[in-house]
């Protein structure tokens, strides 16, 4: 019956309820021992401190630089975009083909290996051999987002 139901034994657990006489086993220090820096309420420690010691992330050296403006472009070769019938390739046929991941990747057409049809190819950016490669075989390398 709907109205009987209830959580299967141990499963709910009653909340540890600290700082409420010697008789609760749970009194006094409530379960945080004596003195020291822990057993004051509001403490908190930054993460990685290390008692004192040197921190880890100071002792090692740093190196390079990260740029935050860097884009990531995925690469295809000429020999990858032969394979495909297509007169046309765009992102979404490179997605369907499983070229690349999704629509949003940024798309690079490097030169590696021969195109023999003349083929519209949609890239971000392109290689010079490649975009030479496309155009003398009668195609053309259309760039995105320009």
């Amino acid at each position: 019956m709907l109205h009987q139901l209830q959580p299967a034994k141990g499963a709910r657990k009653e909340r540890k309820r600290v700082g409420r006489g010697p008789g609760s086993g749970h009194g006094k220090t409530s379960g945080r021992g004596h003195k020291g820096q822990k057993s004051i309420t509001g403490f908190s420690q930054m993460r990685g401190f290390e008692g004192g010691q040197m921190p880890l992330h100071r002792r090692l050296p740093k190196r390079g630089f990260t740029n935050k403006f860097r884009q990531e472009f995925t690469a295809i070769n000429l020999d990858q975009l032969e394979k495909l019938e297509e007169s046309e390739i765009t992102l979404k046929t490179l997605v369907e083909k499983g070229l690349i991941k999704n629509e949003e990747e940024l798309v690079k057409i490097l030169g590696r290996g021969d195109i023999k049809a003349p083929k519209i190819i949609h890239g971000h950016k392109f290689s010079a051999s490649a975009r030479k490669k496309i155009e003398a075989a009668g195609g053309q390398a259309i760039i995105i987002g320009s």
